[in-house]
C-alpha cells in the first residue's frame, strides 16, 4: 500500500477516533473490574471467592471470539458489525449498576449481574479481533507499537482522573449509608460515555471492499495458516501461560484489598493513579522497544515485570499492606507491554490475511484456560479461608498463595518466550 495514504485526512481522523474510543472504553472497563465491581458484588451479598470467579468471566467470554472466525466471512460491513455489538456490550455493562434498584430478590439480582457481565463481554469479544484489524489498518505497520503506546498514554491520563473522581463518589455515598446512590451516578456516567463511544466509532473510516473480500477465506486455509503454523502455536503456548497466571489471581484482588487489607476504594484509586503514572512513563519507551526489537521481546520484558508483581504480593499482609503498592505498580507497568504486544505479536508470525482468525483462536484458548484457572483459584481461596487463612499449617491469605502460583507460571512463560518465540523469524506486514 502507498505509504502516503496514512497521512490522508480520512486515515488521520480514523486514528484519532480510534484513540478516543479506546479511552472511553477504558473508562467503562475501570468501572466493571477490581474494587468497583468487588464493591457492587459485595453489596449484593456475593462471597469473596465468587467475586473473583465473576470478575474472571472476562476470560471465559474470550471463547466467543471463535464465532468471529465465521462472522468475519460474512458480507456484513465491519463497521456496522462493530458498532452494533460494541453498543450492546456497553449497554449491558451499564445495566450492572442498575441491578441494585430492580425490585427482585437478592438471588435474582446476583443472576442479573452474572448474565449482564457475560452478555457484555460476549458482545465485546465477538468483534474485538475484527475491530482491531479494521481500526489498526489505518496505522502504518512500522509504527503500530508506538501508536498503541500513544493510545494507551491518553487512556491512562484520562483514566487516572476518572477513577479518582469515581472512587471519591463511591466512598462518599458509602460513608453516608447510601452506596446505591453512588452506583446510580456511575450508571448515569456510563450512559453518557456510551453516547460518545458510539460517536467515536462512527467517525472511523468504513473498511474497503478489498478488505471484505480478503476475509472470505476457506476454513481449511484458516486452519492451515493458524493451527498448521508452528510459530503461531508457540505464541499460543506462551500467551496462554500468561492468561492462566493472570486469571488465577487477579479476579480475587478486589476483595483482598477492601476486606483483608481494609483499604478504602478511594485509597485504592490513589494507588492505581500512582501505578498508572509509572505505566505512563514506560508506555512510549515500551512501544519503541517493541518496534525496534520485536513484539516478542517486548512481551518478554513485560512478563518480567508481571513476575515481580506477583512475587511482591506473596508477601503482602495487613501488617505489610504497603506492598500492595509495589504489586500494583509492577502489575500496571507490565500491562504497558502486554497490551501493546498481545495482538501485535500475531502480525509477526501469521499472514495478515488470517490475523483476525489467529487473534480469535489465541484469545479463545487463553480465555478457556484463564477461566479454568479462576475456578481453581476460587476453590483454593475457599479452602484457605475455611481453614482460618492457613495452608498446610502455614498462616497465609488465599491471595498470597494464588500469587505464588501465578509467579511460577509467569516464570515458565518468560523462559518459553525467550528461548522459543523470540528466536522465530519475524514477518514485516
Amino acid at each position: 500500500m502507498n505509504q502516503t495514504i496514512y497521512t490522508s485526512p480520512e486515515y488521520k481522523r480514523s486514528r484519532a477516533a480510534y484513540m478516543a474510543q479506546c479511552t472511553l472504553e477504558y473508562f467503562v472497563s475501570l468501572l466493571v473490574t477490581d474494587a468497583f465491581l468487588a464493591k457492587l458484588l459485595s453489596s449484593l451479598g456475593v462471597g469473596d471467592a465468587m467475586v473473583g470467579i465473576i470478575s474472571s468471566f472476562i476470560s471465559m467470554a474470550f471463547v466467543i471470539q471463535l464465532i468471529s472466525i465465521f462472522v468475519v466471512k460474512s458480507r456484513i460491513s465491519t463497521k456496522k458489525l462493530v458498532i452494533t455489538f460494541d453498543t450492546i456490550s456497553q449497554v449491558f455493562f451499564m445495566f450492572i449498576y442498575f441491578v441494585p434498584f430492580i425490585p427482585v430478590s437478592g438471588t435474582l439480582k446476583k443472576t442479573f449481574v452474572v448474565l449482564s457481565i457475560l452478555i457484555a463481554y460476549a458482545g465485546k469479544y465477538l468483534i474485538v479481533s475484527i475491530f482491531y484489524k479494521w481500526a489498526n489498518s489505518y496505522v502504518e505497520p512500522t509504527k503500530r507499537a508506538s501508536y498503541s503506546a500513544s493510545k494507551e498514554m491518553i487512556s491512562l491520563i484520562a483514566g487516572i482522573i476518572f477513577t479518582i473522581v469515581s472512587g471519591l463518589i463511591i466512598d462518599k455515598y458509602e460513608s453516608i449509608g447510601n452506596l446505591n446512590g453512588g452506583f446510580l451516578l456511575i450508571a448515569i456516567s456510563m450512559l453518557i460515555i456510551n453516547v460518545f463511544n458510539l460517536i467515536s466509532l462512527s467517525l472511523i473510516k468504513k473498511e474497503s471492499k478489498t478488505s471484505l473480500d480478503e476475509n472470505n477465506r476457506p476454513f481449511s486455509d484458516v486452519i492451515k495458516n493458524t493451527f498448521g503454523n508452528k510459530n503461531f502455536r508457540n505464541i499460543i503456548y506462551a500467551t496462554t501461560l500468561w492468561d492462566t497466571s493472570k486469571f488465577f489471581t487477579i479476579g480475587f484482588m478486589g476483595t483482598f484489598k477492601t476486606k483483608d487489607l481494609l483499604i478504602s476504594v478511594f485509597t485504592i484509586q490513589i494507588i492505581n493513579m500512582v501505578a498508572n503514572f509509572f505505566r505512563l512513563l514506560v508506555t512510549k519507551p515500551f512501544g519503541r522497544y517493541s518496534d525496534k526489537k520485536s513484539f516478542a521481546k517486548g512481551y518478554e520484558l513485560a512478563l518480567f515485570l508481571a513476575a515481580s508483581a506477583f512475587l511482591s504480593n506473596v508477601f503482602t499482609t495487613p501488617k505489610h499492606w504497603y506492598l500492595i503498592i509495589v504489586y500494583t505498580i509492577f502489575y500496571n507497568v507490565c500491562l504497558a507491554g502486554i497490551n501493546q504486544n498481545t495482538y501485535n505479536i500475531s502480525y509477526s508470525y501469521v499472514d495478515s490475511a488470517y490475523i483476525t482468525q489467529a487473534m480469535a483462536i489465541k484469545s479463545s484458548i487463553g480465555g478457556i484456560c484463564g477461566f479454568c484457572a479462576s475456578l481453581l483459584g476460587g476453590r483454593l481461596l475457599n479452602y484457605v479461608q475455611s481453614n482460618g487463612n492457613r495452608f498446610m499449617g502455614i498462616p497465609i491469605f488465599g491471595q498470597q498463595l494464588l500469587s505464588l502460583i501465578s509467579f511460577l507460571l509467569v516464570v515458565i512463560a518468560i523462559l518459553f518466550m525467550h528461548f522459543v518465540v523470540a528466536k522465530q523469524k519475524v514477518k514485516i506486514q
